[in-house]
């Protein structure tokens, strides 16, 4: 349409250019004998030309029209030119302002976002620090519901402070793992968020006591309205020294179900550096073909923390006990191994997972990615696995050593590397039930229930010994672990409830149902927005 009407205004432009009167113009320059010839060949015979003279026009008014067609021909140039720039201007404008949810991925920056409006407190309550526990995904859920919780009692949020302090010892900050401009910038609409407090409130909390306390876990929102609010009102700044599941996963309002969704899914983005590397590493899988992540928890301080020491040796359970009494903030010491795995409590073995993927007809070609940190006695323990899938992969060997140096000695970076990668693969497969896991099977359910198979633990390992000791055959074996997983593939259903026992009911990043229908076009709106 804008280039028909810019044709139109050209045809105009020519109209009025040929009724406009010229004054008469002179010119010194005789006409060529070349242009002359040429316009004789052209058509101009010279009976007619002479009537021309004879008419009066002579040469100068000649020269006058070869110019003047001349002039036409370059207004019409630049009537092209302005079109075509009028045209990418619209296209430029029309991405802009959808932002970054419409950016084809081969245009995509990560400039390009639209800011959704700022809203407008009509009274900020006070201001609400959070200093985050755990690993990377504990502390990412936690972060989302630290922001739901601030917007609904109308506070002010402060970037929450990462853990510096757990086991792997990861100095990562906020600003180091997700980007905080665009977490800031695309939930203004929702919620203030700064990076640091007021010079007026950060001066106070210098030279004054700062009230701190966990919050109580599994809590719904009266909670926080009737026992946090008052808190926030009366000291004005209140810190939360805790952020891991202080909120329930059921019997809380649609509208805070769905804000704990944006927050995940939308505004935790990783920095670019990650994001980038992670990008390169699914690129290179995708090229060769289909693969399969596999969350492999059998690192060294997983087993010694959960005290599942199935298929290891004297000297690797002494090991593995010294580490778990090492540290005191594991607080189970004494465990009964074989009972907590017989119980579906310990994550699976390389041995046990290997012959789970191969019961359950897993191709034998699938390119296996490891998403795990170093898995213990890895030589020993990873040859069954090799064996059945020698398509074995990980970020080590996918990438050159310079490429993965900013990363290394960054566990929470490392993982969210994983995290990435793991979201993108075609098959998702956990050997166990860790908060990468959790959210990862959400995220998964979240992009259109993409495959993601929930190894059931407790009717694996009984299986996986009858087989063993000659009970089942092989056939007996695959075809029992088929049917036991058949409904296990991350597909659409119901979250548990137990009231009084949130532990034991479905975690709500597991299944964020609320946030699940439509699913039509959610994971093509994600890739987009990553």
């Amino acid at each position: 349409m804008l280039y028909n009407k810019v044709i139109f205004e050209d045809s105009e432009l020519e109209k009025n250019r040929k009724e406009r009167p010229y004054g008469k113009i002179r010119y010194v320059a005789l006409i060529k004998a070349e242009t002359l010839k040429g316009l004789i060949i052209g058509g101009v015979q010279t009976e007619k030309f002479k009537g021309l003279l004879n008419d009066g026009i002579k040469g100068d008014k000649l020269r006058f029209l070869m110019l003047a067609r001349k002039r036409s021909s370059q207004l019409k140039l630049w009537t092209l030119r302005v079109a075509i720039l009028m045209l990418l201007w619209i296209v430029v404008m029309q991405f802009k302002g959808l932002g970054d949810m419409v950016t084809p991925a081969m245009f995509k920056t990560r400039s390009v976002f639209s800011r959704p409006s700022q809203r407008i407190y009509e009274n900020n309550n006070g201001y609400l620090m959070v200093s985050s526990n755990g690993g990377l995904n504990q502390m990412r859920a936690g972060i989302c519901d630290m922001v739901t919780i601030a917007r609904y009692l109308n506070v002010t949020l402060i970037v929450p402070e990462l853990d510096n302090t757990s086991f792997w010892n990861d100095r990562s900050q906020f600003q180091d793992i997700f980007d905080a401009d665009y977490f800031i910038s695309s939930l203004r609409d929702e919620v203030r968020i700064l990076k640091e407090l007021p010079p007026q409130q950060k001066h106070k909390v210098e030279t004054e006591s700062l009230y701190s306390l966990p919050p109580i876990s599994w809590s719904n929102m009266t909670y926080y309205y009737d026992a946090i609010l008052p808190r926030i009102k009366t000291y004005g700044v209140v810190h939360f020294s805790k952020s891991d599941a202080r909120l329930a996963n059921n019997g809380i309002p649609e509208e805070v179900q769905k804000l704990r969704c944006r927050v995940n899914y939308h505004a935790l983005r990783f920095v670019p550096p990650i994001e980038q590397l992670a990008k390169e590493i699914v690129k290179i899988l995708k090229e060769r073909g289909p693969f399969l992540s596999l969350h492999l928890r059998y690192e060294m301080d997983m087993i010694a923390f959960t005290g599942c020491n199935e298929g290891c040796n004297k000297e690797e359970i002494d090991e593995l006990t010294k580490m778990r009494y090492a540290y005191p903030w594991w607080k189970e010491k004494e465990i009964d191994s074989e009972k907590k795995r017989n119980d579906g409590l310990c994550p699976l073995t390389p041995e046990e997972t290997a012959l789970t993927l191969r019961a359950l007809d897993i191709d034998r070609n699938i390119q296996v990615y490891i998403a795990a940190g170093d898995i213990y006695k890895s030589e020993k323990r990873m040859a069954s696995l090799k064996e059945a899938f020698p398509n074995l992969v990980k970020k080590e060997t996918l990438l050159e050593p310079s490429e993965l140096d900013p990363f290394r000695n960054h566990s929470n970076q490392m993982a969210a590397l994983d995290y990435y990668v793991s979201i993108e693969s075609d098959i998702f497969v956990p050997s166990y039930k860790g908060n990468m896991a959790k959210l990862v099977e959400g995220h998964r359910r979240y992009l259109g229930f993409k495959k993601t198979i929930l190894l059931h633990r407790k009717f694996l390992v009984k299986l996986i010994d009858q087989y063993k000791n000659g009970t089942i055959s092989w056939n007996q074996f695959s075809t029992s672990v088929k049917v036991a997983h058949a409904d296990r593939v991350g597909n659409p259903t119901t979250r548990s409830v137990v009231p009084g026992k949130p532990k034991e009911e479905d975690y709500f990043y597991t299944n964020p149902q609320e946030c699940l229908s439509p699913v039509d076009g959610i994971e093509q709106e994600w890739k987009k927005i990553h």
